[in-house]
């Protein structure tokens, strides 16, 4: 079959849709055609017997998150659970800890034991040679029958739950605005992430929007944990010292700011510094001061990922969009 889909100058997966009807998706009427004259240029027969094992699946769901310990995937994951539980599904939990490739050694893993699904929870990646080895599994994973969905952005060829990362980083930003903040900082995570790409792009153009630009000196990075964020906070406030307010790209780091904030600088917050942090994980009112932040509805997006593995498949990749809320809190207060 894979010489069929060279041929014909499609995907392993598109030629597998026609040939064999596996997949989650329809095949355009052009690429079918297609497919059937270079299956039949090159006499090839299907293989029933091979194929009819390659579609037997087990009622596991894969779910592949980046760290167990992270609040922000515990909330998925419980979200995701409950929708399974539901359907009489299984949902087998596998963490990366953020180490380049685990999350296709996990995926081929999935595929070998063939699982029903597999729920991507995790942030896609900017590196590009990596983003296409495991879009190329993926396709191999559904050829086979088994189905994929996303939380997050990925890109455009996979059924995806879109949390408003853009949405909120502009949310977090106005929201200090109108307390009277104009010195504002962002505590960032690894810029090779696309959640935190879009979750500062966000920022940046509300920013740019109040005629207030994000100056490259008032951003620093650190790794999305609680240490990584209470070292970036406290580099941040003492190489400028004269902001007023912080955005913080996730609640994990934000934890760590806060503790930063008070007990490296001696800051208080919000009296000298406000801090918004971003998910509202179910620690983040508990925090002392109870932490602003951007609510994502994470126990939602886990529902709705195992919403879409469940639905018939369509003509084209479905979107879910979660939309995105400011809850303020005693992190912040007006100047």
């Amino acid at each position: 079959m894979q010489q069929v889909a060279h041929h014909a100058g499609v995907s392993l997966a598109t030629a597998s849709r026609v040939l064999h009807g596996s997949g989650s998706r329809t095949v355009g009427e052009e690429l079918r055609r297609r497919v059937e004259a270079a299956a039949q240029e090159l006499r090839y027969v299907s293989n029933a017997p091979a194929q009819a094992l390659a579609r037997a699946t087990s009622s596991v769901v894969g779910l592949i998150v980046h760290d167990v310990a992270d609040p922000y995937f515990g909330a998925i994951a419980a979200g995701a659970m409950r929708a399974a539980r539901e359907q009489r599904l299984m949902v087998m939990i596998a963490a990366t800890f953020r180490e380049p490739g685990l999350e296709l050694e996990y995926l081929r893993g999935l595929r070998a034991q063939r699982a029903r699904a597999v729920i991507l929870a995790g942030s896609g990646t900017a590196d590009a040679a990596a983003t296409a080895e495991l879009a190329e599994e993926i396709a191999g994973f559904e050829a086979d029958g088994g189905r994929v969905v996303c939380i997050g952005e990925r890109g455009p060829d996979l059924d995806t739950v879109a949390m408003a990362n853009r949405a909120g980083g502009g949310l977090a930003v106005r929201g200090l605005w109108e307390l009277g903040h104009r010195r504002i900082g962002v505590v960032s995570g690894p810029s090779e992430l696309l959640t935190v790409r879009h979750r500062l792009d966000g920022a940046r153009r509300a920013l740019r929007a109040l005629g207030a630009p994000l100056p490259l000196r008032a951003v620093v990075e650190g790794d999305f944990t609680r240490a990584g964020g209470r070292a970036a906070a406290v580099r941040l406030m003492t190489e400028q010292p004269d902001l007023g307010a912080l955005l913080v790209l996730n609640d994990v780091m934000a934890a760590g700011a806060l503790a930063g904030l008070r007990d490296d600088l001696g800051l208080a917050v919000p009296t000298r510094v406000s801090v918004v942090g971003f998910d509202d994980v179910p620690f983040a009112a508990d925090l002392s001061p109870a932490l602003s932040t951007v609510r994502l509805p994470l126990e939602q997006a886990g529902e709705a990922a195992v919403g879409l593995l469940l639905e018939p498949p369509g003509d084209a990749p479905r979107r879910v969009e979660l939309a995105a809320e400011l809850v303020l809190r005693d992190s912040t207060a007006a100047v």
